[in-house]
């Protein structure tokens, strides 16, 4: 393993182990009762086994003492499903699915997809108990693809945990099978800006006000597009500077990097290296500082440029070529010392996480559980990963309800390292939810995992959502009746 990813690993391991001694014992007591033993182990998320020397009527009575009874959720049915879309990272469709027993849950499209993904599932999922989530799954996951294409199938994934979790009463962690730690590690992702001394200020600002333990930065060739012969090729591409510009087919943002041609100079490689040490000295080097966004070049260009990038001490390179490359992937992670990661646009373990780690192609994978399959996928890819000895951080753009579901899936997952909070410049962000249990969404650089609250843990601010719709969205949870009726047969075998 790579030293720069084997010390994160370390200290982060050192510090939940030091959170985790805290939290068990604040007042400096131990209770070693068996009345004590038996509370932290349900809350802990241990399974319907024999506690010690109890009975297992007295094991099942303390196991399920948060479960509601209100509910009866072997007889909950999904009776409708809705979304309204509001205007984060573009547009972000925020669905709800409701039951007949008045109880709803909570999805979420993924950051810039079509809420269209997710409302044709409508039909293949009324009347079925959303409590039975993985048959659910296996119903729909045939509509998810790579990319964005994920995005309708895991919003219903993330909605029927929400779901489940309310009908039986505990936090959807719980459900995945009980959580690894009580806080999770956010790093910040920051756009990128022209003036390198102002981008470090701005990130040295995430370290000392906002409480940031880990950081993400753009890194590419638009840092030197303008400077004279720090680019060849780029003329052809507008600079090199529209890779999010997915209008023309043939433009820069939809050409596969191998593809374009585009090259760094050594001035270009100067000029990215001056930018990065101007933000290492204004954050230290004992923060970790990932990398993204380099731009559309081969791995030759790849290499190049993490070697340059070596004494700065990244904590990963990301999305240096597409995800399916996994030669040129191993081709560049074995070439470099720093960590290389990938996996945002990957839709469920086998359709591309696998093949990247049994050829050990990379050293962080990262999953956007809004494309990779919703929670319970992810966590799967997440203990295949750590069966290979492969780290995972996890990719977030979208609104706290997606946020939140990461949020559990991390809790839940060993091997994570952090998740990341694209939105911590907006002011109204985590005003879109109202947190249902007693701790904040968010404390200095970390996520606080629902404890004392079911499913996700939130409920949305209505009139928040309200004011941030997107201006070409339906409405607010507009009735969808077109979208009753299953008009295909859809089993794939004769």
């Amino acid at each position: 393993m790579k030293e720069a990813l084997k010390k994160i690993i370390e200290n982060e391991r050192k510090r939940e182990n030091a959170e985790m001694l805290h939290s068990h014992d604040v007042s400096g007591h131990s209770d070693n009762s068996r009345r004590g033993f038996l509370k932290k182990a349900a809350l802990g998320g241990i399974a319907l086994g024999g506690f010690m020397h109890a009975s297992i009527e007295d094991t099942i009575a303390q196991t399920t003492s948060k479960v509601s009874r209100s509910s009866s959720p072997s007889e909950l049915k999904i009776t409708d499903m809705r979304c309204a879309v509001v205007g984060n990272v573009g547009r972000t469709a925020i669905i709800r699915i409701d039951t007949n027993q008045g109880i709803h849950g909570l999805g979420e499209v993924r950051d810039g997809a079509d809420e269209r993904y997710a409302l044709m599932l409508k039909s293949r999922i009324l009347g079925l108990n959303p409590c039975n989530v993985e048959m659910i799954f296996k119903i729909i996951r045939q509509f998810g693809y790579h990319g964005r294409q994920g995005g309708g199938v895991c919003a219903v994934e993330m909605a029927l945990w929400d779901l489940c979790g309310k009908a039986y009463g505990v936090p959807a962690w719980q459900l995945l099978g009980g959580r690894y730690r009580d806080k999770v590690r956010l790093y910040a992702d920051t756009p990128g800006a022209r003036n390198p001394a102002a981008f470090a200020e701005t990130m040295k600002r995430r370290v000392e006000e906002q409480g940031f333990t880990w950081l993400k930065m753009d890194l590419g060739i638009h840092v030197v597009a303008n400077q004279p012969d720090s680019l060849v090729n780029n003329k052809f591409w507008d600079g090199a500077t529209g890779q999010y510009d997915l209008r023309d087919y043939m433009g820069y943002g939809n050409a596969l990097h191998p593809f374009t041609q585009v090259q760094i100079t050594d001035k270009g490689l100067e000029g990215l290296a001056e930018y990065v040490e101007q933000v290492r000295n204004a954050v230290g080097y004992e923060m970790p500082l990932a990398a993204d966004h380099f731009g559309h070049f081969d791995i030759n260009n790849s290499i190049r440029f993490g070697r340059a990038m070596e004494k700065y001490r990244l904590a990963w390179l990301e999305d240096m070529v597409p995800w399916f490359y996994t030669e040129q992937w191993r081709t560049v992670s074995d070439a470099l010392e720093t960590p290389t990661c990938t996996g945002e646009d990957i839709y469920m373990l086998k359709g591309g996480f696998k093949p990247l780690l049994d050829a050990r192609a990379v050293d962080i994978i990262q999953p956007d559980l809004a494309t990779s399959g919703g929670l319970l996928e992810t966590k799967r890819i997440g203990d295949y990963a750590e069966e290979c000895g492969v780290a995972m951080a996890m990719h977030m753009a979208g609104t706290p309800v997606c946020f939140m579901a990461n949020v559990h899936c991390a809790a839940a997952t060993q091997n994570f390292l952090a998740l990341e909070h694209h939105s911590v410049d907006s002011p109204w962000w985590e005003n879109l939810v109202k947190m249902t249990g007693s701790q904040p969404m968010v404390t200095k650089g970390f996520a606080n995992v629902p404890l004392d609250s079911p499913g996700l843990g939130i409920e949305l601010n209505e009139e928040e959502v309200r004011r941030r719709l997107h201006p070409r969205a339906k409405g607010f949870f507009e009735p969808t009746p077109e979208w009753d009726d299953k008009r295909s047969h859809d089993r794939l075998w004769s």
